[in-house]
C-alpha cells in the first residue's frame, strides 16, 4: 500500500501508518514555520517529514511540504486550523497516486579498501554518487523515491553506516498526460 511506512522509514507490517502529504504556501516571514509546526504538535499530529524553501518565482512566499500521520485525527481538522494562521496563503493535499515524491540521502559508510569497490558498485546501481572519500570510509549521496532510499539504506547497513541524513520528502502533482484536444473530445463523448 503506498504511503505505509514505519516511523523509522522502513516498512511496517504490524501496524499500518497512513501518511498524507500537505503542501502549504506561506508568506516568507520569521516565525511562520515555527507556528505551522507548533500547530501540528498541539493537535497531536506526528510530522514524519518537513521541507521548506522560498518559491522559485516569488521569494515573498515559501513552500512547506509536510508529511504527517493522520491515523489518529482527521486531516480536515488540521487543514481548517492551518487556514486560521494569518501567514498561510494556500493548502493542498497531494495524493500519493497523483504526485511525484523525491528525497535525498547522504550517508557515510565504512568501506576499507577490501570492500570499497562493492560499496561503490552498490551506489552506482541506485544511480547515486560518491561525494567524499576517506581512508576507510565513503560518503555517498542518493536521491529518489522514499522506498528506493529505504532499500539503499538496508543494503548499506551490513557495511556499517557511520552517519546518515535524509532530507525528507518534497513532492509535486503529476503533470497532465491527456492532450487538451483529446480531453475535450472525451468530455463530449461522456455527455
Amino acid at each position: 500500500m503506498p504511503g505505509v511506512t514505519s516511523p523509522s522509514g522502513g516498512h511496517n507490517t504490524n501496524k499500518a501508518v497512513r501518511h498524507h502529504t500537505l503542501v502549504v504556501l506561506v508568506e516568507n516571514q520569521p516565525g511562520v514555520l515555527a507556528r505551522v509546526a507548533g500547530l501540528f504538535a498541539r493537535r497531536g499530529f506526528n510530522i514524519y517529514s518537513l521541507a521548506v524553501a522560498p518559491t522559485d518565482d516569488d521569494e515573498r512566499f515559501s513552500r512547506i511540504t509536510i508529511v504527517v500521520d493522520v491515523e489518529s485525527s482527521p486531516l480536515e481538522q488540521i487543514t481548517k486550523q492551518l487556514f486560521k494562521l494569518i501567514n498561510v496563503v494556500k493548502i493542498s493535499e497531494l495524493d500519493p497516486d497523483d504526485s511525484v515524491e523525491r528525497e535525498l540521502m547522504i550517508a557515510t559508510v565504512k568501506a576499507d579498501p577490501s570492500v570499497r569497490s562493492q560499496v561503490i558498485e552498490l551506489v552506482d546501481v541506485f544511480k547515486g554518487s560518491v561525494i567524499d572519500v576517506g581512508f576507510d570510509e565513503l560518503s555517498i549521496a542518493v536521491n529518489g523515491e522514499p522506498d528506493k532510499l529505504d532499500d539503499v539504506e538496508e543494503l548499506l547497513r551490513p557495511y556499517g553506516i557511520v552517519e546518515l541524513q535524509r532530507t525528507g520528502r518534497v513532492a509535486l502533482p503529476k503533470l497532465e498526460r491527456t492532450p487538451p484536444r483529446l480531453k475535450s473530445v472525451q468530455n463530449r463523448v461522456a455527455n
